[in-house]
């Protein structure tokens, strides 16, 4: 009868203890455009690995690549009152959010893609994920992701911005790309990343810009563009950012983990990146895509005007930018 007795508290105690344990683990979402495999993806997923298996299972992570839950747009407004975690996403949209970070948006600010990776790397990249964290856009910076240099496909050869004039070219959402594109020649239309096969598709754009591994991995390339001109006017560094709200909850010791394998993420992605972008590049070359060579400074002058408009509230940051070797 005693045993009995013990079973039956055992069993008890086994039930009230069961949705404690079931509470302790808390499944968080993490999202990008980009679909699986993509380098990004890859990276976000193992940090997402690493963080559970640090915390002991208390945090599970599942990742939606390819935009299933929605643009760019959608996913900031998602993380912003907590119903997304972590968002893999480009400048573009994030500039009408955090207007700081738009200074990496000018066209030909960069020299090259080291001269990027020095930036972001160092102290200006770390300036500006913590003014993400500071702002009012619940959102915090944990770091940053390659995504090369842009140029534009087309059905034509683009080799002067006189052979962009009557071209519909889509750009990423944020007004200062559609005035880039108008200064380079053509007709910039917003458009989300998503809708941009079928605009290709149906002549709804004339081309895009991208950098060639999504350009591949988004099967634009099959679209209609049979060109990539390699105008390289655009260097811009992706960013994945927390909702605040989750970073909140999390203790400091949480925090400091979660921002230690967000800086290994980002080297773990540029090595994925580099290997991708050879990969992809060849992939495209026999697919029958022509890489188009060019000399790009009359698109840089063409956008001086835009530097200068865009560029005098970052001026000493400019400054600062193109200082670092």
């Amino acid at each position: 009868m005693k045993s009995l007795k013990n079973l039956r508290r055992a069993t008890l105690c086994a039930a009230l203890t069961l949705p404690a344990v079931l509470m302790a683990q808390t499944t968080l979402k993490m999202s990008d455009v980009q679909p699986a495999g993509y380098p990004n993806v890859v990276a976000l997923e193992n940090l997402g690995k690493k963080f559970e298996t640090a915390t002991n299972g208390k945090y599970k992570w599942q990742m939606f690549p390819g935009g299933v839950l929605g643009s760019e747009k959608e996913m900031i407004e998602q993380a912003q009152i907590g119903a997304l975690q972590i968002a893999g996403i480009s400048l573009g949209p994030m500039g009408p959010v955090v207007p700081d970070v738009n200074v990496f948006n000018l066209p030909f600010l960069f020299r090259d893609e080291a001269h990027m990776r020095a930036v972001i790397d160092g102290p200006i990249g770390r300036e500006i994920l913590d003014k993400i964290t500071a702002s009012s856009a619940r959102l915090v910076g944990l770091g940053w992701m390659d995504s090369g240099s842009r140029s534009m496909y087309t059905k034509n050869p683009i080799k002067s911005p006189e052979d962009l004039k009557g071209q519909k070219i889509r750009v990423m959402g944020n007004p200062m790309f559609i005035e880039m594109m108008n200064a380079m020649g053509g007709n910039g239309i917003s458009m989300g990343h998503g809708d941009t096969f079928s605009a290709l598709q149906t002549g709804v754009v004339d081309g895009a810009e991208n950098n060639p591994p999504t350009f591949f991995a988004s099967n634009q390339y099959t679209a209609g563009p049979k060109f990539y001109s390699q105008t390289t006017h655009l260097i811009i560094p992706e960013l994945f950012v927390m909702s605040k709200i989750t970073w909140d909850k999390m203790s400091k010791d949480e925090q400091a983990l979660m921002m230690k394998l967000s800086r290994e993420a980002q080297m773990e992605q540029r090595a994925l990146w580099d290997k991708s972008v050879g990969d992809y590049t060849a992939k495209l070359k026999a697919y029958g895509i022509q890489f188009v060579t060019l000399d790009k400074k009359p698109f840089y002058d063409a956008t001086a005007p835009m530097r200068a408009k865009y560029g005098v509230q970052f001026a000493d940051l400019i400054k600062r930018i193109e200082a670092v070797k």
